[in-house]
């Protein structure tokens, strides 16, 4: 299987998750690719930029079935991919893993900003976010926002595979959207952990759990 991993929002394919799981890839041997997406740029972000760029990284992958890894961000990018291509390159994802995957990124948005800085956001156009890529902050258009409302998470129906690892500390995106997604959806796993947004101290948990999820 190919392993496609999807870092998440202010990141980058050189994050912490992202080298450790492309080093345990690489010593099993498992052809892996992080593209990244930022596109077209951090400052002009989109999720539909995001899935097009996700698509070009399947289609560049060897032939065979693909699994995706998906972190914050990126695990909302990998279902909506699987959604929105199911037709076209959606067809060969076979499994997903999924790690604080950011589904409703308005009520994220909320917790972190109120509604005044949602609202001083599309005044102004633009807000500073910290880009931990960059170690300091950037900005960003409001319209990552726009484009991200069009996408319901909840309303997702997706048949793969899924494993979804989410602490409870988290305090970027409340675990309970991991809750409600795995509700009533046989086809999704979920492993509440006692950690926070990063994960970083599950990730000998996690791989261990990836490498049964995936047979490697």
């Amino acid at each position: 299987m190919n392993i496609i991993y999807l870092h998440g929002f202010a990141s980058s394919p050189t994050s912490k998750k992202a080298a450790y799981f492309q080093e345990r890839l690489a010593e099993a041997h498992v052809a892996a690719h992080i593209p990244n997406l930022n596109v077209p740029d951090f400052e002009h972000l989109t999720l539909t930029a995001i899935l097009s760029r996700v698509a070009q990284a399947v289609d560049a992958s060897p032939p065979g079935p693909v699994g995706l890894i998906g972190s914050s961000l990126g695990g909302l990018a990998a279902l909506h991919f699987v959604d929105r291509y199911r037709l076209n390159q959606g067809r060969r994802i076979e499994k997903l893993f999924l790690m604080a995957p950011a589904l409703d990124f308005r009520e994220n948005r909320l917790r972190q900003m109120g509604e005044d800085g949602l609202s001083q956001w599309q005044e102004q156009g633009w807000r500073e976010f910290y880009n931990y890529a960059a170690q300091s902050p950037r900005r960003v258009h409001y319209g990552l926002y726009e484009d991200l409302l069009q996408y319901d998470s909840f309303a997702l129906q997706i048949d793969q595979p899924t494993l979804i690892f989410h602490g409870v500390r988290d305090e970027s995106v409340d675990f309970n959207q991991s809750v409600s997604f795995a509700e009533d959806r046989p086809n999704v796993e979920l492993r509440l952990v006692d950690s926070n947004h990063e994960l970083l101290d599950q990730l000998d948990v996690m791989w261990a759990a990836a490498k049964t999820f995936f047979g490697i």
